[in-house]
């Protein structure tokens, strides 16, 4: 399965990439999903930051769910709804593979200038590849529309009635 970070996404649909970042930054807080070591989901709150064409993932040192993707990288992003039934730029879902970033000083030297975590010197840095990004909204008050975006392949949309 091909596998992207953002700028490659953002650069196959800027429009729809714009609109999932907007969906991120409306909120501070999303849902993470990782895998327990017996398979089963975990979900839990996170933080996320949309910088240098990349969208990374920051958490706390020996978190439950740094240690998940230590073991198993794959993961599943949902954005804050929000309070109420407003979501005027709809739901948004990112899909991928979590990669530990801990021999690229650089990086996070970056990272660290700009969120500013709690304890610099103490906490675990991913980088995502992303294997999909989906966004559902209503449109028209008629339909229900999907896009759905894979690395290699355009924007695939669904609308249903």
């Amino acid at each position: 399965m091909d596998r992207s970070n953002w700028a490659a996404f953002a650069a196959a649909d800027p429009g729809l990439a714009a609109t999932v970042e907007k969906r991120f930054g409306a909120f501070t807080h999303h849902v993470l999903a990782t895998l327990r070591k017996d398979g089963s989901p975990r979900t839990t709150g996170l933080e996320v930051r949309f910088l240098h064409g990349e969208l990374w993932l920051g958490m706390m040192p020996n978190s439950v769910k740094a240690l998940d993707l230590r073991r198993d990288p794959r993961f599943a992003l949902q954005a804050n709804p929000g309070p109420g039934t407003d979501m005027a730029d709809g739901d948004v879902r990112i899909g991928g593979r979590a990669i530990e970033v801990d021999d690229d000083a650089e990086a996070v030297r970056r990272y660290v200038d700009e969120v500013n975590p709690p304890d610099p010197s103490a906490f675990h840095l991913f980088r995502t590849e992303l294997t999909e990004v989906v966004r559902t909204y209503v449109e028209d008050d008629a339909y229900l529309v999907v896009q759905v975006w894979k690395p290699g392949e355009p924007v695939r949309t669904v609308r249903r009635t």
